[in-house]
């Protein structure tokens, strides 16, 4: 069994894909409109077979609850790995994305960051494990 597609709940598809792929680096992978619903996925430009995240939009109230009480408890709602943490953060960093925390060795040898995803999200970075 594999992770095939996992999500994040956006509250502006149009927003996220541009930071998504234009601040973060990842390529769209689907784009497809029906019935009022888009459906928007993007992946990492190594792996562009891998992973999919969907850029789902968050229009119902269960959602929305959610997603803002994640983000008021500082809590990510996805983590990407890195290849150095430290590099990232000042990468995004020069590009205007606001960090909540800062390169912070959290265990031996794992660094993470977080920041704003500017679409209602934490999202946390963090050194790979070699």
């Amino acid at each position: 069994m594999k992770i095939i597609l996992t999500r994040v709940f956006v509250d502006d598809q149009e927003r996220a894909l541009k930071f998504y792929t234009g601040t973060l680096g990842f390529v769209k992978k689907s784009d497809v409109s029906a019935e009022g619903y888009r459906w928007i996925t993007v992946v990492s430009p190594d792996d562009r077979n891998g992973t999919e995240l969907l850029l789902e939009q968050n229009d119902n109230p269960v959602v929305q609850a959610y997603q803002r009480g994640i983000f008021e408890q500082e809590i990510p709602a996805a983590s990407f790995g890195v290849e150095d943490t430290h590099a990232e953060y000042e990468r995004l960093k020069a590009q205007g994305v606001e960090f909540t925390l800062e390169p912070t060795e959290v265990v031996d040898q794992v660094t993470i960051a977080v920041f704003d995803d500017t679409c209602g999200n934490l999202i946390q970075i963090q050194t790979l494990q070699k």
